[in-house]
């Protein structure tokens, strides 16, 4: 365990040592004063690093980290070190008490001043918690007899950035209150103890998500805390910037308890639902689509089957309702999922929301009837005619008519709406021509407005559709970008995920090549150590001498020094190779740090543009004419850029680590005062 301790680096191994380490203290394996000495060693790190003077408050994070790994053992071991060490722990926890005083303090009481107040309470009910099971108490007699040992506090790496610090030390619980306090009565500590299980539980068995569900609804507790399993799931689902794990993972867990508690979860998670839903007007934007991505998929695990009656009258509120948008996004997700008659169907009981439904149908094809250049086009591609065949024509042909762009694209969309393996051949096969069509930013434009002209009634095909183009290289992310801030597609942007979701898949396409690239180069640069080893091997093996007969000789084995060499030589040449990938791949990075400096200079200028626009003066109050719309005490206008607002944050927090590094180039050319908040 002290190994172990010592070797930790990652925080959610370091917080169950600690836990382990308590508890073995009560089992008497180790001394009580060697563990407040570990308890002191953080608090002391703790209080230094959010001195102004000598230490560093940006790293708060690893500092709330520490006092929060203090007081979460306290439950655990608290009684013993009491009895055992009572100065030394008073002595703890008036320094816990010390640090809360002199750390940053948030606008509302955050995670780790609810702890403290939650030990608190603890401290005056005598140290008593149901939560916690003492097994060692039945082994008393013999475990007194045991040797006790010591153990030390590990050393921590120090950093100096605030965004490195929460990365590495993250908050591990904000918590949801979704449900009234009288639906879950407990004791303070035992509802801390029990999303320490739960979240322990969702850590663990990640992996597994049946045995996942299993020990969740089996925790070692005297009460009923469903509610609470259902808070805590939904606290790591929505938890920003990201979950821990993927949200899929939350999704299916979520499936397979309803499913081992099939009387009590489903009514649960059906309360939670409601409960978010009442609140969808306060959420962020990132946390709403979250919700209904997985609320879709959830539903598509149980035949569809919610009594949307209760949201019929959504229909009464603007078409830029939060609500209204959430239903109709839900429905559309679902389509996707499943199809058309059959969504159609889950809302016979409240008949009126078809109208939120996407349009049925699939492509809108401008040349259905056939017009002379598609079908020629269209036989010449079923003629398996190459790219180079077809660019020909095009510039024989059709090049000086007006529309020819229109009808390639149209034709080709065409040939590749059957199926997505039908879209990728055509792609493969004649990007060549769609290159040649659109070679700039412009052209690519009018490509995207072809391919959502077509695709006009799915917007999961636009999206598709872009998404493909992108990876294909037909299209660019700066490209994607214009497009996406194009007046059309703003008019969308309080109503409809569309133009959202092309964005996020531009820019998440661009960091994952970022990220696959850096992957790539650290692979690299791991597999060249073995050639520099056997070159050093082979050096030292070559200077090894010995006196013979008065004079140095070669030491070394001539039969061991010939394979070294072997070795070395082959070594070699596998080096020289990986230093040619490392430095082609270097210069792909180099690019791609590039196209990302200019994707996100972009995206914020094109914010900033449709902010200035729209938003109200800082001195002027929003207009209130229109702010009382059928039941929705926000107007359109406002409802715009609060929506708008709320893709800023997400998109800065999401990748705030790329912005970063570009951020005096930003404030130079597009600051905002809004873009330094968010």
């Amino acid at each position: 365990t002290q190994t172990r301790l010592q070797d930790a680096l990652d925080c959610n191994k370091i917080r169950i040592l600690m836990r382990f380490v308590t508890v073995l203290m009560c089992s008497k394996v180790l001394q009580p004063g060697s563990v407040v000495e570990v308890f002191e060693t953080l608090l002391s790190s703790a209080a230094t690093t959010v001195d102004e003077e000598g230490g560093n408050p940006c790293w708060q994070a690893r500092a709330d980290f520490y006092i929060t790994c203090i007081l979460s053992c306290l439950p655990w071991g608290a009684t013993e070190l009491i009895e055992q060490v009572p100065e030394e722990i008073e002595r703890v926890m008036v320094g816990v008490e010390a640090y809360l005083r002199i750390r940053f303090e948030f606008d509302e009481k955050d995670f780790l001043e609810d702890l403290w107040d939650r030990i608190q309470v603890l401290s005056n009910n005598g140290w008593k918690a149901d939560s916690v099971p003492r097994p060692d108490l039945s082994f008393e007699a013999q475990l007194v007899a045991g040797k006790s040992h010591l153990i030390n506090c590990p050393k921590q790496p120090s950093c100096k950035q605030k965004l490195e610090a929460e990365s590495k030390y993250p908050r591990r619980l904000r918590r949801l209150n979704i449900f009234p306090a009288s639906q879950a009565e407990l004791q303070p500590i035992d509802r801390f103890i029990v999303e320490e299980y739960l979240l322990d539980v969702l850590l663990f068995f990640s992996g597994c998500r049946k045995e996942c569900a299993a020990y969740m609804v089996g925790l070692p507790v005297p009460f009923r805390y469903d509610y609470l399993m259902a808070e805590t799931i939904f606290s790591q689902l929505l938890l920003l910037p990201q979950p821990p794990f993927r949200p899929v993972y939350y999704t299916l867990v979520i499936i397979d308890l309803c499913k081992a508690l099939p009387g009590a979860f489903p009514a649960v998670v059906a309360g939670a639902v409601r409960a978010l839903f009442e609140r969808i007007a306060d959420m962020d934007m990132e946390c709403r689509t979250r919700l209904i991505l997985w609320f879709s998929h959830h539903l598509s695990n149980f035949q569809f089957i919610w009594p949307w009656e209760e949201w019929a009258y959504v229909l009464d509120l603007p078409k830029w309702a939060p609500q209204r948008v959430f239903v109709q996004e839900v429905l559309e997700r679902e389509v996707r999922l499943s199809y058309w008659d059959k969504i159609k169907q889950s809302v016979d009981n409240a008949p009126m929301l078809e109208e939120l439904l996407p349009p049925r149908g699939g492509p809108c094809f401008k040349y259905e009837d056939g017009k002379e250049f598609s079908a020629e086009l269209s036989n010449m591609v079923k003629g398996r005619k190459t790219a180079r065949e077809v660019i020909l024509w095009v510039e024989d042909s059709i090049i000086q008519v007006h529309g020819a762009l229109e009808v390639v694209i149209q034709t080709l969309l065409d040939i590749g709406s059957k199926s997505f393996t039908h879209l990728i051949t055509v792609l493969e096969r004649y990007g060549q021509v769609i290159a040649k069509l659109c070679p700039d930013l412009d052209k690519q434009m009018l490509l995207m407005d072809e391919v959502s002209s077509y695709w006009k009634n799915s917007s999961q095909m636009t999206a598709i559709s872009i998404d493909r183009m992108m990876g294909y290289r037909l299209i660019s992310n700066l490209a994607i970008v214009s497009w996406v801030f194009s007046p059309d597609n703003i008019e969308q942007f309080h109503t409809s995920d569309c133009p959202w979701e092309i964005l996020r898949n531009a820019v998440n396409k661009t960091y994952n090549r970022i990220s696959d690239l850096r992957r790539e180069i650290s692979s690299l640069e791991k597999n060249i150590l073995p050639a520099e080893k056997a070159k050093a091997e082979l050096d030292a093996a070559e200077i090894k001498l010995e006196v013979v007969d008065g004079e140095p000789v070669q030491a070394e084995n001539p039969v061991r020094l010939k394979r070294l060499k072997m070795y070395a030589e082959r070594a070699k040449e596998e080096e020289i190779s990986i230093r040619d990938s490392l430095e082609a791949k270097e210069a792909l990075l180099t690019r791609a740090l590039d196209e990302n400096e200019a994707l996100f200079i972009s995206l914020y200028k094109n914010f900033s543009n449709v902010l200035t626009e729209r938003l109200p003066p800082a001195t002027a109050k929003a207009d209130k004419d229109n702010t009382q719309s059928n039941g929705y005490n926000i107007g359109e206008q406002e409802q715009w850029c609060l929506s708008t607002l709320g893709y800023v944050k997400t998109f800065s927090r999401q990748y705030a680590a790329e912005i970063w590094p570009h951020m005096e180039k930003l404030d130079a050319e597009v600051f905002h005062p809004l873009f330094q908040k968010a």
